[in-house]
C-alpha cells in the first residue's frame, strides 16, 4: 500500500468486501438497507502544522477499517472512512463535519487531531445527535458544558498527560520551571495540568511564555528563558511547533543548564527533527511501538501496520486513529445497531485492549482511561531508524488521575 498519498481534501475508502456491495441491485431497497456501508467521517488537518500526525492517523484508521471488513463487517455490512481536511481551522472543521453529516450521511464521526478544532466538531455532532469519538488532546471536551451523550474521548487529555510527566520529571530535575506555550487550548490546558500536579511538589512557575500556533522562529523567546535560569523548560506545543522549538532551543545551548521536557513527545516530530535536536528531551505519549516486547496487542497492531505500510511502525497519534475507529465499530456490533444513541450506550460499556493494554470509558464523561508512557529521546544505541525512544516509566490507567466528575460539572457518576 502506498504511504505517500497526496493530501486530498476529499477521500473515501471501502476496503475488503466492496465487491459484494457493488452487486446489490438498485431495485432491491430491502437488500440495500441491509448491506449499505457504515460510513465514518474523519476530519483531520491533512495540511498545516500537524499534517504529519494527521497522515499517520489516516493510515492507522484505514487499517482498522480493513480489519473490520476482512472479518465480515457487521452482518455483512462493510465500513467506509470518509477523510476530510479540516486545515487546522475551527470554521473549516465545522463546515467539513456538517457536510459529512448532511451531504454524505455518515453514521459516526471519528477524528479531529487538534484541540483547536475538536470542540467545533463536537458541537456540530451533538446538535445533530451523531456520535463523535475525539482523538485529540482536550480537557474541555470532557466538561459538562461541551459534553453530550454522543461525545467520546479516545485520546489522553492534558490533565492526565501533563500530570504524569510532571510526577516523573519535577522530582528528578528541579522545581523552577518555565513554560514555552502554544497560545491555544492545547498549550493552556497542558500548563494547567503541569501546575496542578506540581503544586504538591513545591514547583514554582518562573514564566509562561506564549507563542502563536504555527510559529517558525523562537529566537525572541530563548534569551528570556535563559535569563530566568530555570531547572526545567517545558515545551507545551505540538507537531511542527514542537520540532522547531526543540531544535532552536538545542542550537541556542539551553540544554547545558536546563532540562527540556514536553507533555507529548511526538514520534513524528522526533523522526523529522532527528537525534541531535531531541537529545535528552523526555515527555509523555499515549503509545510507543516499543512496548510490543511486553504488550501482545501492541505486537499484533505493529505487525499489521508494518505489513500494510512497507515495514513502518505506527506513531502515537496514528494509534489513536486506529483505536478510535475500532472502538466505534466494536460498539456497533455490541449494540446490534448503527443508531448513534444505541452505539453510545454500548460504547460506554466497552472494555477493550486494541493495542496498548486495557482501556475503558469512564461513565460520567466518556473519557478513555488508559496508561501514559514516559519516554526519552535516544541519540545513541538505536537499533534502527524506528528505535528513537527509551521507555522510562509507564503510569498505569487510574481514574484517580482524572479530574473528578463533580469538577467537570457532571455531578453523580452515570451508570
Amino acid at each position: 500500500m502506498d504511504t505517500s498519498r497526496p493530501n486530498h481534501r476529499r477521500r473515501s475508502l471501502v476496503l475488503a468486501g466492496a465487491g459484494t456491495l457493488a452487486t446489490a441491485p438498485l431495485w432491491a431497497p430491502a437488500v440495500r438497507a441491509q448491506t449499505a456501508t457504515i460510513k465514518i467521517g474523519f476530519p483531520t488537518p491533512l495540511t498545516g502544522a500537524f499534517s504529519a500526525e494527521a497522515q499517520d492517523q489516516v493510515r492507522a484508521a484505514e487499517l482498522a477499517i480493513k480489519e473490520f471488513n476482512a472479518a465480515g463487517g457487521y452482518k455483512g455490512r462493510m465500513a467506509e472512512i470518509l477523510v476530510r481536511d479540516d486545515k487546522l481551522n475551527p470554521g473549516e472543521a465545522a463546515s467539513r463535519t456538517l457536510e459529512l453529516i448532511e451531504k454524505d450521511k455518515v453514521d459516526f464521526i471519528v477524528g479531529s487531531l487538534s484541540a483547536a478544532t475538536t470542540l467545533t466538531v463536537n458541537n456540530v455532532c451533538k446538535d445533530r445527535k451523531i456520535l463523535f469519538n475525539s482523538i485529540s488532546q482536550s480537557d474541555a471536551i470532557n466538561e459538562a458544558s461541551d459534553w453530550s451523550l454522543y461525545t467520546f474521548h479516545e485520546a489522553l487529555n492534558p490533565h492526565v498527560t501533563a500530570g504524569a510527566v510532571a510526577r516523573y520529571a519535577f522530582p528528578k530535575f528541579g522545581k523552577n520551571v518555565v513554560y514555552l506555550t502554544a497560545d491555544y487550548a492545547y498549550g493552556h490546558e497542558m500548563v494547567r495540568g503541569f501546575e496542578r500536579a506540581g503544586a504538591s511538589l513545591g514547583v514554582k512557575t518562573l514564566a509562561d511564555i506564549r507563542h502563536p500556533l504555527g510559529a517558525s522562529d523562537y529566537s525572541a523567546f530563548l534569551p528570556r528563558i535563559q535569563a530566568l535560569k530555570p531547572d526545567v523548560l517545558v515545551l507545551c506545543n505540538f507537531g511542527r511547533d514542537l520540532l522547531n522549538s526543540a531544535k532552536q532551543a538545542t542550537d541556542f545551548g539551553l540544554k547545558s543548564t536546563t532540562k527540556i521536557i514536553t507533555p507529548v513527545l511526538l514520534y513524528t516530530a522526533r523522526q523529522a527533527g532527528g537525534a541531535d535536536a531531541f537529545e535528552g528531551i523526555l515527555g509523555g505519549t499515549s503509545y510507543y511501538w516499543g512496548i510490543e516486547d511486553t504488550v501482545p496487542t501492541a505486537r499484533t497492531f505493529n505487525d499489521a501496520f508494518r505489513k500494510a505500510y512497507g515495514g513502518a511502525v505506527p506513531s502515537d497519534y496514528g494509534a489513536l486513529g486506529y483505536a478510535g475507529i475500532k472502538s466505534v465499530l466494536q460498539a456497533v456490533k455490541d449494540a446490534d445497531s448503527t443508531e448513534s444513541l444505541k452505539v453510545s450506550i454500548a460504547l460506554r460499556q466497552l472494555r477493550y485492549n486494541w493495542y496498548k493494554g486495557e482501556q475503558f470509558y469512564r461513565k460520567c464523561d466518556h473519557q478513555s482511561v488508559q496508561s501514559v508512557i514516559i519516554v526519552e529521546s535516544k541519540s545513541t544505541a538505536m537499533k534502527d531508524k524506528y528505535d528513537v525512544f527509551k521507555i522510562l516509566a509507564v503510569e498505569a490507567p487510574d481514574e484517580k488521575n482524572l479530574r473528578t466528575c463533580d469538577e467537570l460539572g457532571h455531578g453523580v457518576t452515570r451508570t
